[in-house]
């Protein structure tokens, strides 16, 4: 019997790296299409399992296709409005380098680090 993948706790966003260029990228809407998008702002939020089923979905056919690799579930906080993931591994992985606040999403549109508002 397979082992069931363990769902985060909602709302979720999914990211993944872009095949191409390893950039961060997170699933957002264009419609009623879904799309991949490197501003952390515009990821579409799931805040029900059937938006988590959709987001699951889209992962499992944009690897299939070979644009994205590593794509998951990230359980976010989204209290100030925008989608900041929960824990450290992927707020750094929305940010940027952690030695180089220049660069990165941290540098224009992206998320603010931790401690500071957005």
């Amino acid at each position: 019997m397979a082992a069931v993948a363990k769902r985060p706790p909602l709302p979720a966003i999914l990211l993944a790296n872009d095949l191409l260029d390893g950039d961060v990228v997170f699933a957002s809407a264009v419609g009623e299409a879904l799309a991949w998008t490197r501003d952390p702002a515009l990821a579409l939020v799931a805040s029900d399992d059937l938006g988590a089923e959709r987001l699951e979905a889209f992962a499992v056919a944009e690897f299939g296709a070979q644009c994205v690799v590593d794509a998951y579930l990230v359980d976010v906080e989204t209290d100030t409005g925008r989608p900041v993931p929960r824990h450290y591994r992927e707020r750094m992985k929305t940010l940027g380098p952690s030695n180089r606040r220049d660069l990165g999403k941290q540098a224009g549109e992206g998320i603010a680090p931790s401690g500071q508002g957005i």
